[in-house]
């Protein structure tokens, strides 16, 4: 080894003691040997979300403000909401797709319709199939999802023969569904068939479907007695409240429409409601909409503002679906305001969780602070 060689070992020595000692660049936060920078972790720690006898939903919704991951994000999607509902110059949609009336949601809807906080309201066929079983007397049952003595194909192939259809927990026997097809026959599609002496084909809307529905849903339920109250379509139609189901075709209530027009003079066209909404969304002052789940529903209702000169104001989401898959029912409402359908300066929320959970907990925290 030559002396230039101990030396330059030596230099190297010295030199790494110097960049790693104690009071380095790692030794403080912004490089300049003082003090870390934290003051922003210094202004707001997480509190602890109290949960006590007598307690109202408001009162644990705004302690979870102080809490942090999900609670934090449930806290905020309640003062979106309280916002919105509270904003008298909003016009506020809601779309709800997933098994909302099935699940036991049917009151939570129906009651902040006629109560004035919804002005449209975009749904799957599905839930205004179920809504319209209970409104004229059917029920949903508790059930189980599995019989510990058998397979669970086993169990669900027993369902089957005993005509009971499952939904996760929820059961519905089928005769409920010919019962439904009767109402619909009887009650709701003639008073859509085109006039006779009419020149040309009379085709309905969908929202006009969904208006006759509700109609006749609380006609029944008031003619027949039904324990039950008459539900979200009946609520629409008796608040002026227009439904809109972009998909109806993809539901019971769709199929026996289309069995109907086989043989009468009934026809709906698909989309004759994309100008009602789309006025609705251009005529309104301010904007908010309320995504219960995804799917159809959602898009339909986040898509309206692409034709107009606005966007939303205020959004709130109930998913459990992952952003990741590229998906609608999982996108975020950061990447919606991309596309415009949100103002740049909107407030928006999501909460991921079950939405039979967290919608009851948002809507009465809301209402509580509103009201």
């Amino acid at each position: 080894m030559t002396d230039s060689d101990g030396d330059s070992r030596d230099d190297a020595a010295d030199a790494g003691g110097e960049d790693h000692g104690g009071e380095g660049d790692h030794a403080d936060g912004d490089g300049t040997g003082g003090e870390p920078n934290r003051e922003e972790f210094h202004e707001d720690p997480v509190g602890h979300t109290r949960a006590t006898a007598g307690m109202t939903v408001s009162e644990l919704v705004d302690g979870y403000g102080d809490a942090g991951i999900g609670a934090a994000s449930v806290n905020e999607a309640g003062d979106v909401l309280a916002d919105m509902l509270a904003n008298d110059d909003c016009t506020v949609f809601l779309s709800l797709a997933g098994a909302m009336v099935p699940a036991g949601m049917r009151r939570v809807v129906a009651d902040l319709i006629r109560d004035g906080y919804v002005d449209a309201l975009v749904t799957t066929g599905a839930n205004l199939t179920h809504d319209a079983i209970e409104a004229i007397g059917g029920k949903h049952h508790h059930g189980r999802t599995h019989d510990p003595e058998k397979s669970l194909r086993e169990h669900d192939e027993g369902l089957r023969d005993e005509g009971v259809d499952r939904i996760y927990n929820v059961y519905l026997p089928q005769e409920h569904f010919a019962e439904f097809e009767g109402h619909l026959r009887e009650e709701v599609f003639p008073a859509l068939e085109a006039d006779p002496d009419a020149d040309g084909t009379d085709a309905v809307s969908i929202a006009d479907l969904t208006r006759e529905l509700g109609r006749a849903n609380a006609e029944v339920n008031d003619r027949d007695d039904v324990p039950e109250g008459p539900g979200v379509a009946a609520a629409a139609y008796e608040s002026d409240v227009p439904i809109y189901c972009p998909a109806v075709q993809d539901s019971v209530l769709g199929l026996q429409a289309w069995m109907y027009a086989q043989t009468a003079d009934f026809t709906l066209d698909a989309l004759a409601d994309m100008t009602e909404l789309t006025d609705l969304a251009f005529e309104a002052d301010d904007a908010g909409c309320l995504l219960v789940g995804g799917g159809v529903p959602k898009n339909f209702t986040l898509q309206t503002m692409l034709v107009t000169p606005r966007a939303y104001d205020y959004a709130v989401q109930i998913t459990m679906d992952p952003e990741a898959t590229g998906g609608l029912s999982g996108a975020t409402l950061e990447e919606a305001r991309s596309w415009g359908k949100l103002e740049k300066d909107a407030r928006n929320a999501s909460v991921h969780g079950d939405a039979t959970v967290m919608l009851p907990m948002l809507v009465a925290a809301a209402r509580d602070r509103v009201e």
